[in-house]
């Protein structure tokens, strides 16, 4: 006797992790700095959370600002220096560790590797990116790429850390095969066209441009 076909379950809905709302896409993301984890939020909790003082500092709120930084983008030899298997990389700076941590995408999701001084040393030394990354709430967001020449660049954005996880699951979901396959390459090209054309420059007006407030949101007094 043949079953009946059961239909796919819906996603289930995203909640504030705090007060139980259900979220839209687009909601907002705290960093749980305890935890090392980024944790979804509703407008009127992140408002209240991102107080000074506010949850004993526990969550931190996500800047909004995107940044590259054409002409100074990170030597071509650091990816070597630093055994990234694959041609994307972020970097973390994480106050509780003490240390920042490199993690890169994988077919299981975010695999993380640390960074010896030496190599951290480098890398600051050669990105004005790398100094002026958020320890917790922000990512320094690497690509190699290769031109036709032969030749190789790495392209480096400071990012809201969601940002970079976003893109962690995206190639999750299309990952094949050894290298990811002809579907994820595509969608992280077209991830990083995206971003560079959002990216401010670091030293012009979008060094400090700030996550807007959302429709529901109200403005603190002296925004």
């Amino acid at each position: 006797m043949l079953r009946a076909l059961r239909r796919p379950a819906p996603p289930r809905a995203e909640r504030c992790a705090f007060c139980g709302t259900g979220l839209a896409p687009g909601h907002r993301h705290l960093a749980d700095t305890a935890d090392r984890a980024l944790v979804c939020s509703c407008a009127p909790c992140a408002l209240l959370l991102e107080r000074p003082g506010a949850g004993g500092g526990r969550y931190q709120g996500l800047p909004g600002r995107v940044l590259s930084d054409p002409g100074h983008e990170p030597d071509a030899g650091l990816w070597a220096e630093l055994r990234i298997p694959v041609s994307t990389a972020f970097v973390l700076r994480n106050a509780a560790l003490g240390r920042p941590v490199l993690c890169y995408p994988s077919p299981a999701g975010a695999t993380e590797s640390e960074i010896d001084d030496r190599d951290w040393r480098q890398l600051l030394a050669g990105s004005r990116l790398a100094a002026a990354l958020r320890p917790d709430v922000e990512a320094l967001l690497l690509r190699r790429t290769r031109d036709p020449a032969g030749g190789e660049r790495t392209a480096g954005f400071l990012v809201p850390v969601d940002r970079a996880y976003e893109l962690v699951g995206r190639m999750r979901l299309l990952w094949r095969g050894f290298d990811g396959g002809a579907e994820a390459r595509a969608a992280l090209d077209a991830f990083f066209t995206a971003l560079t054309a959002e990216a401010g420059p670091l030293t012009g007006p979008g060094a400090t441009t700030v996550r807007p407030p959302e429709p529901d949101e109200p403005e603190e007094p002296g925004a």
